[in-house]
This record gives structure tokens, C-alpha cells and sequence, in this order.
């Protein structure tokens, strides 16, 4: 049974796997390794995932969703037809057609896999991403932090030096900073800060409001796939301006057509609060780590949102230093998971590789605390394990009950930087007895371990009786127990996935009815004739003639992406 290295994205995934010639990315139904991130509903009322899916956001966005990684460990729901489905569910469709890719190309099943998260995923976010690999049919071995795979696929390459890195990984919905250092084959993460709520996709969103703007309406006065093909131009746009300084869209409406413009200098007003938010982040992981930015040798950029301008320009002016991007940054984080499964099925090319990974967020529990004689307040957090505590880890504190005669106590654990509880992360808690004694109170111990997969495990010992209470997390907000699990892939594996055979050429179809929508004229005419003739040659089912009008069309539709930007 294959183990494969995944990076679950925002915007796209990839899957890759350990061979002897070092990680191999593994390309989807549609011969690429990008495979996007969405997931839809057929007209038929098939699944589609990937490339198939991606551009029914534009023509059936009511049947299409995107984005939802945010959403992971949430109780946030997203309609796709008349069902409605949770973050951990689309995400299990999305690593099950990847899966599908993997088991395709080697050959043989695969049932296991590491999984990359953020590093600033907290554990609801993170135990959302196990329930995920497990609804998809896989036993999720580890998850590594999206930084630390990145600087694992970079690290293979110069194992022998010694470096200390910066990675900066900002993808499509999240931005994370992780320090490492190499040195005689063993690679340590020394610190990790990020934003779960920040990345490429907020940057389309600034350039869809200005245009908006332009067009002079509002969000709320636009129809579903308006703002649909409205997205699409900002992100084409968006992407545009990493190659040139100015660009145009031309977004049709009816039978108007109206074309926008943005430059970089207004891109850069546009996203300055969001560049703004980057640089903290980077402050602290530097700090927390013990160093200064003279200290930083080598800066990796990680993530298809880093290709742009303004990004580059930020991280070079306030560090002083050039970054890297030798690897493609859509790819790394793959690479890197690859990397880990090899170093995780002990490979014999990786004997002398040792990978540490750090605690991205404080751990703790809620204390009370003496304002006065028999006067005490609770909703304080005392820090355990601290952020940036190499991992795996083993902290213990000593604890007393409040009162003399006292007999419950309930223990809550929390995950945060926050001095008090209530702005931090609620992970579980714990209620245990302890012996009545009058006018004594008890002691008690608290002992937290934290693995490099983000598990913790909690242990409580009452040091009168010797009595130990181990930490189950139940009721967390979205997280999912054993038996909702299970539910959701009975539930899962009722659904009608499109054949992976196929799906190559209904993206093409989709993709050709996205262009169709935001054209007008002989183009439209052109457009039109082209799905008529791909449609018509998928009836002969000659698989030669399908795969020499696909190119065609494909070509066909890239030089007309071309033609959209100006």
C-alpha cells in the first residue's frame, strides 16, 4: 500500500510520492499537478472535482463551491445544489480524486498519506483535516506544516550546508512563517507565526471591489454568475500584473461590453492593508526564534500568491535580502510532503535527513487567580507548552484545588496567545474528583504532550490517590466525532463521482461555456462552433479523434485567455 505526501490548498492541491529519484508529483485526470480546489454538481447530478468543476463557477455557481478550506473545523455549512455539505466533506471529495490520480498512475492502492496543513491551523483546524483524510478512504499518517514541507523539498538539495532559512508561504487562503536552520543533515524548525484568514484569494477580492467600482455598481446589486465571471477577470487581472505593469479585462454584460484597467501602483494601494498584515508575522517568527534579520541567510517564497510584485518588494525592503524561488512555489509544499513520506517509510536515499518541527500555538489551561482575601477570579490562561517549543513535547505543571474541602474540579484547555481565556481556542476539558479532606485542599498535576502531527494528549494525576484522567476532546465546535465520521462516509460514498476518465473533457466543455458567457460577437460565434464540434466528436466515442479536438480546443481557448488580458 502506497504512502502518498498531499498539499490540501485553498485555491489548488497537489499529491506527490517518494521514489528513488527523490518526491515525483503526480499529475491529475487532466495531465497537469495542479488539480483546483472545487467541487460541483453535474447537470446530471454527478460529482465533479478538479479542472471539471472549476469554471461551473462562472456558469452554475449555485452547483460549484471554492474556497471553503477557511471554513475547516467550523460549524459553517456551503450549498452545492439542495444539499449542503461542510468544509471536511468537500475537502474528503477533493482528496479522494487525488487519491484516485495516485492509485491511476502507480498502479496500486493507495490508503495512506501525509497531509499538509498551515502552520497556524489550530487543532479543531487540524483534527477537520484527519476527519477529512479519513471520510476519503486514507489513514492520514502525519500532518506536516505547509513551511516546513517547503523547506524540506529546498533542504534535500543542500543537506550538507549549514543555513538558516526564512520561509514565507503565503498561498490562497492562509500565510505562514516558519525559521529554520540546517546543519550536518538535521533541519529544525525554530519558530512559525502566520494568519489563517490571509491570502492570494484576498487579494482577488481587493481587484474584484475596485471593479465594481468601475462598473459603478455594488455586490449586492450583481447576479451569482456576474460576480462569478467578475472573479475570474480580477484573478486573471491579478495575475496579469506579476508580468506586466498594466492590464486590461474586458467584462461583458448583456450585449455590452465594458473593459477595466488596473496598473501596480493602484494594485499596491489596493492591497496595502493586506501586505500590512504580513509584516507582524514575519516580526514575530524572527523574534520568537532568537535572531535578527542579519541572521537570516536564505529566504524562501512558498505559495502562488508570492509571484507577486508587491510581495517580493515587501519581504526584499524589510529584509534586506533577495528571496528564492528556484522551485515553483505552486509545487514545493507538495514536494515537500513527498519528502516526508519518504523520510516517514524510512527511504533509504533519506537515512541521514532528521527533521524537528515546533508547537505553532501556546497550550495551556484556565486558572483562577487571588485579587484579595477569599477573593478569586477565574478566566486566566497558564501556558504549558509555549509556541515555538520544539515538538514532539512533554510539559507537566503543578496545580491545587481552591478551597479546603473542595471535590470536583474541571480542567479546560485552551489554545492561544491571550492572557485570558475567552479570546483563545477552547479545545476540551476535563471534570475528575478528588478526596474531601476538611481544611486541606488537594494537589494535582497536569501533564501536556504534543507530537509532531499537532495531537495532544492531556493527563491529569491526582497526587492523593495517584488517580490519572486522560484528555478526550468531545464537543468542540466542528469537530467531528468517530461516529459522524463514519456517517459522513457512508454518506460520501452515496454520491455519484464522475468518471475519472471523462473528467478531462468536461472541464474542456465547462470551460469552453465560462468563455462563451464573458465573450460577445464573432468570438462568441467562434466559441459556440467549438463546443458544437467537441460535443459532436465526444458522440463517436474514437478516443484518437477526442484527444486531437481536445488539443485544439484547449489551444483554442489559451490563446484566447491571452487575447482577455491586454
Amino acid at each position: 500500500m502506497a504512502l502518498v505526501g498531499i498539499d490540501l490548498g485553498t485555491t489548488n492541491s497537489l499529491i506527490s510520492v517518494f521514489t528513488d529519484n527523490g518526491p515525483e508529483l503526480i499529475r491529475n485526470s487532466s495531465g497537469t499537478f495542479l488539480t483546483p480546489s472545487v467541487v460541483g454538481i453535474s447537470d446530471a447530478g454527478e460529482v465533479l472535482v478538479g479542472e471539471s468543476a472549476k469554471h461551473r463557477l462562472i456558469t452554475h455557481p449555485g452547483m460549484t463551491v471554492a474556497r471553503f478550506k477557511r471554513a475547516m473545523g467550523t460549524a459553517k455549512t456551503h450549498n452545492l445544489g439542495k444539499k449542503t455539505y461542510k468544509a471536511e466533506d468537500l475537502s474528503a471529495l477533493v482528496l479522494r480524486a487525488l487519491k484516485a490520480d495516485a492509485e491511476a498512475h502507480l498502479g496500486q492502492t493507495v490508503d495512506r498519506a501525509i497531509i499538509s496543513v498551515p502552520a497556524y491551523f489550530n487543532d479543531i483546524q487540524r483534527k477537520a483535516t484527519y476527519a477529512a483524510g479519513k471520510m476519503a478512504g486514507l489513514k492520514v499518517e502525519r500532518l506536516i506544516n505547509e513551511p516546513t514541507a517547503a523547506a524540506l523539498a529546498y533542504g534535500l538539495s543542500s543537506k550538507e550546508d549549514e543555513n538558516t532559512f526564512l520561509v514565507i508561504d503565503l498561498g490562497g487562503g492562509t500565510f505562514d512563517v516558519s525559521i529554520l536552520e540546517i546543519f550536518d543533515g538535521v533541519m529544525e524548525v525554530r519558530s512559525s507565526a502566520g494568519d489563517a484568514f490571509l491570502g492570494g484569494e484576498d487579494f482577488t477580492t481587493a481587484v474584484e471591489d475596485h471593479f465594481i467600482e468601475q462598473l459603478g455598481t455594488t455586490r449586492e446589486k450583481m447576479k451569482p454568475n456576474d460576480l462569478g465571471r467578475l472573479r475570474d477577470l480580477a484573478n486573471k487581472a491579478k495575475l496579469a500584473l506579476s508580468e506586466k505593469p498594466e492590464v486590461t479585462v474586458k467584462y461583458v454584460k448583456g450585449k455590452s461590453q465594458e473593459e477595466l484597467t488596473l496598473d501596480r501602483p493602484k494594485f499596491e494601494e489596493l492591497t496595502q492593508k493586506l501586505v500590512a498584515r504580513m509584516r507582524m508575522p514575519l516580526q514575530r517568527a524572527i523574534s520568537d526564534a532568537g535572531l535578527r534579520s542579519a541572521d537570516i541567510e536564505r529566504i524562501i517564497l512558498v505559495g502562488g500568491a508570492t509571484r507577486m510584485p508587491v510581495i517580493r518588494g515587501m519581504v526584499t525592503k524589510l529584509l534586506k535580502k533577495f528571496p528564492e524561488h528556484s522551485i515553483d512555489p505552486d509545487e514545493v509544499i507538495a514536494l515537500g510532503t513527498g519528502v516526508q513520506s519518504g523520510l516517514l517509510d524510512r527511504h533509504e536515499a533519506l537515512e541521514d535527513i532528521v527533521m524537528t518541527d515546533v508547537c505553532p500555538f501556546t497550550l495551556g489551561t484556565e486558572i483562577a487567580k487571588q485579587l484579595g482575601p477569599n477573593q478569586w477570579e477565574g478566566g486566566y490562561f497558564q501556558p504549558i507548552i509555549e509556541r515555538n517549543t520544539v515538538i514532539p513535547a512533554s510539559r507537566v505543571e503543578p496545580y491545587s484545588t481552591l478551597h479546603p474541602g473542595q471535590t470536583d474540579i474541571t480542567l479546560r484547555i485552551f489554545q492561544g496567545e491571550s492572557p485570558r481565556v475567552e479570546d483563545n481556542v477552547p479545545l476540551g476539558e476535563i471534570a475528575l474528583k478528588v478526596p474531601k479532606e476538611k481544611g486541606k485542599t488537594q494537589d494535582f498535576q497536569v501533564r501536556f504532550t504534543y507530537d509532531v502531527s499537532g495531537v495532544l494528549e492531556v493527563l491529569v494525576t491526582v497526587m492523593a490517590t495517584g488517580d490519572v484522567k486522560q484528555l478526550i476532546l468531545e464537543g468542540n465546535p466542528g469537530s467531528l466525532s468517530q461516529a459522524e465520521i463514519q456517517k459522513r462516509l457512508k454518506e460520501l460514498e452515496k454520491l455519484k463521482i464522475h468518471p475519472r476518465d471523462v473528467a478531462e473533457n468536461a472541464a474542456v466543455i465547462n470551460r469552453l461555456k465560462a468563455a462563451y458567457e464573458n465573450h460577445l460577437g464573432d468570438i462568441r460565434t467562434a466559441i459556440e462552433n467549438r463546443l458544437v464540434q467537441f460535443e459532436h466528436t465526444l458522440t463517436k466515442q474514437n478516443d484518437t479523434d477526442i484527444k486531437l479536438t481536445r488539443k485544439e480546443v484547449m489551444d483554442f481557448l489559451d490563446d484566447l485567455d491571452r487575447m482577455d488580458v491586454f
